[in-house]
């Protein structure tokens, strides 16, 4: 994984503490970009392998058809309520499509990992369900920034 934060450093999260993050975090904030250049920002359930990002996203959504003509993603995990609680990350780049689409459970080796991660955290389940409207996404993160305003000094 890349990162390229330059402001920012003291708050910004260590790889460990990144990786803790994403792995325990259910819902991220997916940033497209229409054909007009309109922005659209939707809720998803992912899983992080410690390299990357798998989206879980309907085949029939504006997100997919966008991403089909522009594969350029912005994502934020974030939490906190109060100031000196909020922490989060932004991961940018460019999406993967991995398998069939929509899913129905074909043979793929490289979804094994992210489907058994999702189906743990989501359904309590060691295999995944497929519905046959959801396809896979992989985000390898040109880009990250992350923040923890716990680590700010107290005022």
């Amino acid at each position: 994984m890349a990162v390229t934060q330059r402001r920012g450093r003291r708050i910004m999260m260590s790889p460990g503490e990144l990786d803790a993050f994403l792995t325990e975090k259910r819902t991220c904030r997916v940033a497209t970009v229409s054909a007009g250049g309109q922005p659209h920002v939707g809720a998803l359930w992912f899983a992080w392998d410690g390299d990357s990002l798998w989206l879980y996203s309907i085949t029939r959504s504006r997100r997919w058809a966008q991403l089909r003509r522009d594969p350029r993603i912005a994502v934020v995990v974030d939490d906190g309520e109060e100031y000196g609680e909020l922490r989060g990350a932004e991961l940018s780049g460019a999406v993967v499509f991995v398998g069939e689409s929509p899913r129905t459970g074909e043979a793929c080796p490289e979804l094994a990992e992210p489907e058994r991660l999702f189906a743990r955290k989501y359904f309590g389940m060691d295999e995944m369900p497929h519905d046959g409207r959801h396809a896979w996404l992989r985000l390898t993160p040109g880009s990250v920034a992350s923040w923890d305003f716990r680590k700010l000094p107290a005022p």
